[in-house]
Formats: C-alpha cells, sequence, structure tokens
C-alpha cells in the first residue's frame, strides 16, 4: 500500500490550501476529508454539529478517515484531515503507516481565520484557545514533519525534504525551519547521519561534494556515521573552546583551498557547538560564502546552537565577538550520537534543555521540571522552540534575544576565568541562577538550582577564584549592549513569559554573582 501523505492541524491553519498545493505540484490527486463529509451528509458540518451533536459527526469523521487512510492504492495521495478527526484512537493508529505533516498555527491567527466563519468550535475565544492548547500536544505526538505558519508555497518549497524523510531511518522527524534569510529542513532521530550525501542531494546548494569539518575527539567516534556520504575531504581541528579562533579559522580556510573546494561545493559540521560555530563562520566567509550542514553530536548543539544561522568565533576578551549570519542548508540531529558523550557533556547540554524549556513554558517545561529525561521528543521540541524564536526575529532586533537568557553572566564567568575552565553550559547554568535572583523569582531559581545539581552540574562557584566586579565588567562586553544603554538583560516573570532588554543595576548582577561564589 502507498504511503500517503497527510496534512493535519488546528482550525485555520491552512490544511486544505496548502494540501492541495502539494498534490498540485507533485502531480497526484487531492483528497479533502471535510469535503467528503458534507457530500456524505448533503449538508455543511456546522449543521450536523447542530442536529446531531460533535459525537454522531465524530463517529461519522472517524469512518470516511479510515476509509481513505486504510483504501489499498498504488498511487501516493495528499489528503487534508479536520481539526479533530486525529482525536480518534483509531485514526492516530492508522496515520502511523503514512506521512503525516503538521502546520502550525499560532492562536491569534487561527482565531482571525476561523471566527465568524460558522465553525461550531470557534465561536467562544477562551474555549477556543483552550482547544487549540489541548490538540497542540496531540498533533506534535503525530506528526512526521513540522511546518511553521508560514505562505502557502512553504509545502512545495519543502516538497524535497519531505520526500527525504520518506528515505530516512524509520522514527526520523522534520521541522522546516524558516528565517528571513532561508529555510532549511532538520532531521531529528537515530541514525540521519546517513542522509549526508546522497540523501540531501535534492536540497538547494547541496548537489555538489561535501567536505567535513570536525575535531579530534569527534572524529574518533562519529565519522563513521558519514562514511556513505561520500566525502571529498576533510578538516580535522583540536577539540575545545580555546581553539575557536581566528588562527584556527585561517587553518581552516588555508585546508579547504588545498582540497579544492568551490562554492558548488559544501561543508559538514561534524561535532559540537564550537565545531558548528566554528565552521558556519568559515564557510560564511570562505569564497564569500559555500553552503553548510550542521551535524551536531553533542546535547547543547542539538538542543540550541545547531539552529538560527548564529556562526563565530571568540576574541581573548569576549566571546562569540567575530561571526556572521549563515543560516545551514540542513541539519542532521543524529541522536545516537550522544552516547559515546562523557557524564559532564551531557550535564552541560542540560543546562541549555532547561533555558528553553522556561523560554517555552507549557508542556515543555512542565516535562523538564518533573524530571523528565532528555530524550529525542525533548530535543525535537528543544529545536522548535528555537527555529519559532528566530523565525519571528532573525537578527536579534527583539524576541531572539530571549534565547540569552543565562547567558549574560554566562559567557562573561567563560571570559573572566579563561576558556576552557567551565564547559558552556557549566557557565550557563551559573548564570540561569544569576538571571532568576535577578528576576526575584527566589522559589523558581530554588527549583532550577535543584534540577541542575541533579544532573551533575555547579551550582556555585566554589573552587573558583571570582571577583564579582569584574563579572560585571565582562557583562558590559556582552554582544546585546549598545553605546547608548547598560547591557540588556533576558529575565523571567514566569516559565513561557521570559523579556528581554531589561536595565539591570550593577550592583544587582554583583550582588547576583557573589551568591553563586557562597558555597
Amino acid at each position: 500500500m502507498a504511503r500517503l501523505t497527510v496534512v493535519i492541524g488546528f482550525m485555520g491553519a491552512g490544511k486544505t490550501t496548502l494540501a492541495r498545493e502539494l498534490a498540485g505540484a507533485r502531480g497526484v490527486d487531492h483528497v479533502d476529508t471535510d469535503e467528503l463529509l458534507v457530500a456524505r451528509f448533503g449538508e455543511p458540518i456546522a449543521a450536523v454539529f447542530e442536529r446531531d451533536g460533535e459525537a454522531a459527526f465524530r463517529a461519522v469523521e472517524e469512518e470516511v478517515v479510515l476509509d481513505l487512510l486504510d483504501a489499498p492504492r498504488d498511487t501516493d495521495m495528499v489528503v487534508s484531515l479536520g481539526g479533530g478527526a486525529v482525536l480518534s484512537g483509531r485514526v492516530q493508529a492508522a496515520l502511523s503507516r503514512h506521512t503525516t505533516i503538521l502546520l502550525d498555527v499560532p492562536l491569534d491567527v487561527a482565531w482571525a481565520r476561523a471566527a465568524g466563519h460558522d465553525r461550531p468550535l470557534a465561536r467562544d475565544r477562551a474555549a477556543f484557545a483552550a482547544l487549540h492548547a489541548e490538540r497542540g500536544e496531540v498533533y506534535a505526538s503525530l506528526a512526521d514533519a513540522h511546518l511553521p505558519q508560514a505562505d502557502v508555497g512553504v509545502i512545495v518549497r519543502a516538497d524535497a525534504a519531505l520526500r527525504a524523510l520518506a528515505a530516512a531511518p524509520d522514527g526520523t522527524r522534520l521541522i522546516w525551519a524558516s528565517a528571513a534569510s532561508g529555510e532549511y529542513p532538520v532531521f531529528v532521530g537515530r541514525g540521519v547521519l546517513a542522509l549526508a550525501g546522497a540523501g540531501l542531494a535534492g536540497l538547494p546548494g547541496l548537489g555538489g561534494r561535501g567536505f567535513c569539518l570536525t575535531d579530534s575527539a569527534v572524529a574518533e567516534h562519529q565519522l563513521d556515521g558519514l562514511a556513505a556520504a561520500g566525502l571529498s575531504g576533510m578538516v580535522e581541528i583540536p577539540p575545545g573552546e580555546e581553539h575557536k579562533t581566528l588562527a584556527t579559522c585561517e587553518r581552516v580556510w588555508t585546508a579547504l583551498v588545498a582540497q579544492g573546494v568551490t562554492r558548488a561545493d559544501h561543508l559538514i559540521a561534524l561535532g559540537g557547538g564550537v565545531v558548528g560555530d566554528l565552521a558556519g563562520f568559515c564557510a560564511a566567509t570562505f569564497q564569500r560564502g559555500i553552503p553548510i550542514v550542521q551535524a551536531p553530536t553533542t546535547v547543547v548543539s542539538q538542543v540550541d546552537s545547531a539552529y538560527g544561522g548564529k556562526t563565530g568565533v571568540d576574541l581573548p576578551e569576549a566571546k562569540n565577538y567575530v561571526g556572521a549570519y549563515h543560516q545551514p542548508a540542513a541539519v542532521l540531529v543524529d541522536t545516537t550520537t550522544l552516547a559515546t558523550l562523557p557524564p559532564e557533556e551531557h550535564a552541560a547540554g542540560y543546562a541549555e534543555v532547561v533555558k528553553t524549556a522556561l523560554i517555552a513554558g507549557g508542556p515543555l517545561w512542565e516535562r523538564i521540571a518533573a524530571g523528565g529525561p532528555v530524550d529525542d521528543d525533548v530535543i525535537l521540541e528543544c529545536a522548535r522552540t528555537k527555529l519559532g524564536v528566530v523565525a519571528a526575529d532573525e537578527r536579534d532586533g527583539g524576541r531572539r534575544q530571549v534565547l540569552n537568557l543565562g547567558h549574560t553572566v554566562g559567557h562573561a564567568l567563560e571570559t573572566s576565568l579563561g576558556y576552557g575552565t567551565l564547559r558552556h553550559g557549566e557557565a550557563v547554568g551559573l548564570g540561569l541562577l544569576a538571571a532568576l535572583r535577578l528576576s526575584g523569582l527566589s522559589d523558581l531559581r530554588g527549583q532550577v538550582e535543584q534540577l541542575l545539581g541533579a544532573a551533575g552540574l555547579p551550582t556555585t562557584l566554589q573552587g573558583h577564584d571570582v571577583d564579582p566586579a569584574a563579572i560585571v565588567a565582562g557583562t558590559r562586553l556582552d554582544k546585546k549592549r549598545t553605546a547608548t544603554a547598560r547591557t540588556p538583560f533576558v529575565l523571567v516573570r514566569a516559565p513561557g513569559d521570559v523579556v528581554h532588554g531589561q536595565d539591570v543595576a550593577d550592583d544587582d548582577v554583583a550582588l547576583a554573582v557573589r551568591e553563586l561564589t557562597v558555597p
């Protein structure tokens, strides 16, 4: 039986329109189950709701949808389901045999599109909002691919990635990332490094040769995962933040020249945040820009740094001070690579998970606050959270600054203590505690301190000679600072309610840092 492409989502997501666009581009049939139901009833769905009630309607809807999904056929078809069709357990089981695409739609957009259009479940704003939140978790649990709220053509532009998804290892999920300067697929799953090379050849910019940049520690464990990619060359650098420098970049650029890399080729960044940031910057500047595929291998990079297009290297004076925005052509999040990480690297990545969960709030925060593990689902939701923020503000003009939560003090600690003294995640965890103190949230700070400590992260600076005044001075070199203002801080009002651009007195910062020095 052919594997169908099924589009799901909340009311007002544009399921019928986008599914029809995809079917037209593929030259296959499109079927909308709401249209089938109207034909079956001989009257509008709203009339059936009013007369017979929702339960009676859902029973017939389930029958119609299952007939469609379970029918044997040899050819592809694009199907759009009604928003509530996925509430049926039998429909959910049937969807597992097909490729399910979720169209994300923000609450305000969904309400604007659905209200006043004779939709039985779009008459009360509060009830509509509750339904949007409740169904969001169901949709996400069923989706093989997540597409953001975007223009009508997004599903067609993502089709090459959707086809790659069909050939990916079982259980792989796709997020279509969208930013002002470009779009790209993020593949999350076990074994997705196998997609490098021929698996991604249909994506823009990835038809040429692939060259890998990695560090010696990662190469020892992960290069075999790229064996099928048919690499044309490799550049290896020493591991560690202390090597994230312009001098290392020069060695990389020189090696790329020696290996004959051209603008038709692309770079694959295999490694953690240091490799990803440095490789991205080298790709952004080599011959004025070549494509890059990010292949993150650490928790930090898989939940945060591999997405969003920020690249860069450190100066002795400040972290990430030289860089460029350069969106990847694709991201391959192979979660099997985490198995080779030492415990302290897992712990370091956990700080970024907590940070992202605080920004997201809702189910992700509830899961992390309850002590849930960092599994594939958490990594996916962290990526979705970050990509949603980046889609709204690629260049740090506003909302994207919330991703700096914990990093203002964290980066100052890294610089002041010397790169490599603290792992990046360890510094971010301490920075989170400082930010929560500055937010005036003692109870939440205590909860986060317990989570970080249970994960094996330091929650004090005991053993380090720290001058709070020097850390305050270090925060003034944060890249968010302008010439006319103090460094703006990111503070938390509550999980899911994080604000940027907050003015904080130097004395308060010093007190928050001093608290970290007390055992």
